[in-house]
């Protein structure tokens, strides 16, 4: 059986404190989770709230400081000087981000579902803030002579090349811990919708039949077996709050020693181990070649009868045909599913018409303290490359060993 989570030299994620938030809440009406169809590739600066004030690419700028700040780039390029800087926002950000690159920087955003138009920009472009839209190829980055950081509104990387950006010797950033609390909490959401087949429940009681459900005993956390696939500041939270439901903790991470599983809150044991004793399983792995399909047909044969399946981690970590094909059987209870492969996910994907699932689009990160300390976070790793220093996120550190 393929062990999962074998990460590569950048597959795995560097030490880091927790980011910090920044002061004061956003503006009204600036919140990102509140804009339907915006947050992913949506229409535009012109139509979104988050944006006001942020021209597309080629538009004059939003503001910027006195000019470029002192010092060289990161990487391989020369200073950054001569002219002024300018990041690109591939997506929305929270405004507390949009407002700290615009001390040092004009900040112009380009639609990352197109690929010309995120080209265009970045050919000008000193910095990038990607979100999950949208992908950084060694083709896109041949276009871009002036870019010095690239900086992930979040962990996941499986939309950058970082082995041609390392290439170029340009830092590739991640904001570590600044949704950990979000995507853990979401975790238990998903946990307790599906135990409590929340969704079928509320579409009764809608629909005026209030004792056709009642008869029908659900499902509870205290005392059941949750099994964590990813220990890292993610699992380690969600281990810290099943404590709290009462419930037994397994934990597999290859990239820990046992002795550190167990500090972070769960009892060390291997993969299928996990798989035959946990009653929920949840995922926290990155998408790696190595755990595309984690969760097959055979994995998935190995899971306790009745047991749940949640995912916050990537969609390309289950194969969903796979896991439609064990629910309808009824081998397992039921999955809560936070993310897809693709996003959306297409009209035949086997698990929408399953009553058992419960989906959501995506938004485990979606908290507003969460948002916010993804902007300001990945504002600050910009801002480091571009001011010569060393951005403390960088998964590619070798580009300083060189």
């Amino acid at each position: 059986m393929r062990l999962p989570l074998q990460r590569g030299p950048h597959g795995g994620l560097p030490g880091g404190g927790r980011p910090p938030a920044a002061a004061g809440p956003p503006p009204d009406g600036l919140r990102d989770w509140d804009l339907p169809g915006h947050a992913e590739g949506g229409p535009g600066p012109a139509g979104d709230p988050l944006l006001r004030g942020v021209p597309a690419a080629g538009g004059s700028p939003v503001r910027r400081g006195a000019g470029p700040p002192p010092g060289g780039a990161a990487g391989g390029g020369g200073p950054v000087t001569g002219s002024p800087l300018t990041v690109c926002l591939a997506q929305p950000i929270h405004p507390d981000g949009v407002a700290l690159l615009t001390r040092a920087a004009t900040v112009r955003y380009a639609a990352a579902h197109d690929e010309a138009a995120l080209a265009a920009a970045l050919a000008e472009a000193d910095g990038l803030i990607l979100r999950v839209k949208g992908r950084v190829t060694e083709s896109l980055l041949a276009r871009t002579p002036r870019l010095k950081v690239i900086a992930r509104h979040g962990v996941g990387v499986d939309n950058v090349d970082v082995a041609a950006a390392t290439r170029r010797r340009i830092p590739v950033c991640v904001t570590l811990g600044a949704n950990t609390d979000a995507v853990a909490e979401h975790v238990f959401l998903l946990m307790l919708a599906v135990c409590k087949r929340l969704v079928a429940v509320n579409a009764a009681v809608r629909q005026g039949a209030w004792e056709a459900l009642r008869g029908v005993v659900y499902g509870g956390l205290k005392a059941r077996t949750l099994g964590i696939v990813g220990m890292g500041r993610i699992g380690m939270r969600v281990a810290e709050l099943a404590a709290a439901f009462g419930m037994r903790r397994l934990g597999y991470d290859p990239a820990l020693p046992p002795e550190e599983i167990r500090r972070r809150g769960a009892e060390p044991v291997e993969f299928p181990a996990l798989l035959r004793e946990a009653d929920i399983v949840t995922l926290h792995t990155p998408l790696t070649p190595e755990t595309r399909h984690l969760m097959n047909r055979e994995t998935l044969g190995l899971m306790k009868q009745g047991a749940i399946l949640v995912n916050t981690s990537r969609g390309g970590v289950i194969d969903d045909a796979a896991l439609a094909e064990a629910l309808r059987s009824g081998r397992l209870a039921g999955a809560g599913i936070d993310v897809t492969e693709p996003e959306p996910p297409s009209r035949d994907n086997p698990l929408l018409p399953l009553d058992q699932v419960v989906i959501t689009p995506h938004i485990a990160a979606h908290t507003e303290d969460s948002m916010r300390r993804m902007a300001v976070t990945a504002a600050e790793q910009v801002l480091m490359a571009l001011e010569g220093r060393r951005p403390t996120m960088a998964i590619n550190p070798e580009i300083w060993d060189t």
